[in-house]
């Protein structure tokens, strides 16, 4: 019976004519719990390593062209392609050393902490739409709080290295993440209060606009990002610092003191082990881009109603392909703009970096809020609704285009009744 029913499918998937049938037949597939846990695994494990990868080329040939080189030439090509792998490849033949004054279960736990801390938090980013290895209404909730368990790995790294750079290093980045955490967080609630839902994927949904509306209202489908609201665009500029900070990105590397000629809480670490550190730095370094991404520019949506056209065409499939393609490259152009800083912005002292926290940030953020509060309130005064601008209020068009994507769905109690 299995060896009939494996022929029916292969069948199936060969007489398959078209992408939405290929895509139906491999899905038919029935898998365990356990087999499905090791897929979703291995797909978020691939998402998780080759942007580091990536960027980590785009790093070293961004960096070589600010400072008039050429960087990687040689490994892969002309242009170094291959020059991540073989770097991988030289780390993973290098000894794995520990110092003898060293707490070696703590010193070997530090890596992991911090990379399945960078790790877990992509579960439940959304690529496209749906398009999440867990989907929940909590999120970003949950991202926030698994990035800031990082900052323990730090901790650990430095307090277990046996060496007083090394926790002088743990403790000025610790402190500098943790501080950073709290504007970049009041920064992330401002979308949410505009959305009304912690849930990424329906905060994505309430930006998307169709061709249609642009017809009706004159108004392009990108001005329903909320970095186009009056107070989004300085949350998202606040956002993108902060998590340039908690990256551990320059000009706020201060893991690495110039006095010290240390390389911070990661100095006595070698091979694979150092290697974890920047993994983790890089993954999180797209990370938070996606985040922004996803709460101020729109997500998956291309902004002029294209991928809302072909999930309504019913061309769902190559829509949601079309949009992981859109996030990752909003995503990517973020990581580069954090490259960009890095090597052309000097490093500050950890004085000026935590008053730059403490007497601007925060209260900056602060503000923010209050006033993503107060504005539609002041609007719904003066103008008789709770947009500057002449549009559809939010809670429509999450609801239609909820009753867009899921055909099956039930009607909104808003929407019964307005047709009552």
């Amino acid at each position: 019976m299995q060896l009939l029913s494996a022929e029916s499918w292969l069948a199936q998937l060969l007489n398959s004519t078209s992408l939405p049938d290929l895509f139906n037949a491999l899905t038919s597939i029935q898998l365990g719990p356990v087999p499905l846990a090791i897929i979703h695994t291995l797909l978020i494990g691939a998402v998780f390593g080759l942007p580091a990868g990536v960027f980590i080329w785009a790093e070293r040939k961004v960096s070589g062209r600010i400072q008039d080189r050429l960087g990687p030439t040689r490994t892969g090509g002309r242009f170094g392609w291959l020059q991540s792998l073989a770097d991988g490849l030289k780390l993973i033949q290098k000894e794995d050393l520990a110092p003898s004054a060293a707490d070696k279960a703590l010193f070997f736990a530090a890596p992991t902490v911090v990379v399945v801390a960078s790790f877990l938090a992509y579960m439940f980013l959304p690529f496209s739409d749906g398009w999440a290895a867990v989907g929940v209404d909590v999120g970003l909730f949950l991202i926030l709080g698994l990035l800031a368990l990082e900052v323990i790995g730090v901790i650990l790294a430095g307090y277990s290295s046996g060496s007083k750079w090394a926790l002088f290093g743990a403790m000025r980045e610790s402190a500098q993440m943790v501080s950073y955490e709290i504007p970049m967080g009041i920064c992330a609630l401002i979308p949410i209060v505009l959305a009304g839902t912690l849930d990424l994927n329906e905060v994505v949904r309430l930006q998307v606009g169709s061709f249609a509306d642009f017809r009706a209202t004159g108004i392009p489908p990108f001005f329903n990002w909320f970095f186009f609201h009056p107070v989004g665009w300085l949350a998202f500029i606040c956002y993108f610092v902060c998590a340039t900070a908690s990256c551990k990105r320059a000009p706020f590397d201060l893991a690495e003191a110039e006095s010290e000629l240390v390389a911070g809480f990661l100095t006595e670490y070698s091979g694979m082990r150092w290697s974890f550190f920047f993994l983790a730095e890089y993954a999180s370094m797209f990370l938070v881009s996606g985040i922004a991404v996803s709460l101020f520019l729109g997500g998956w949506d291309d902004g002029f109603g294209i991928v809302h056209g072909l999930k309504e065409n019913g061309q769902g499939l190559l829509g949601n392909l079309l949009g992981a393609l859109i996030f990752t490259m909003k995503a990517s152009k973020l990581v580069l703009v954090q490259i960009w800083v890095r090597w052309t912005l000097p490093r500050i002292r950890i004085d000026q970096v935590m008053e730059t926290c403490l007497k601007y940030l925060i209260p900056i953020a602060c503000a923010l809020f209050l006033a993503a509060t107060i504005y539609p309130l002041a609007l719904a005064q003066t103008l008789g609704r709770p947009q500057l601008t002449p549009t559809k209020p939010l809670g429509d068009r999450t609801s239609i285009s909820q009753n867009t994507d899921r055909p099956d769905s039930t009607q909104s109690v808003a929407s019964k009744g307005v047709a009552e």
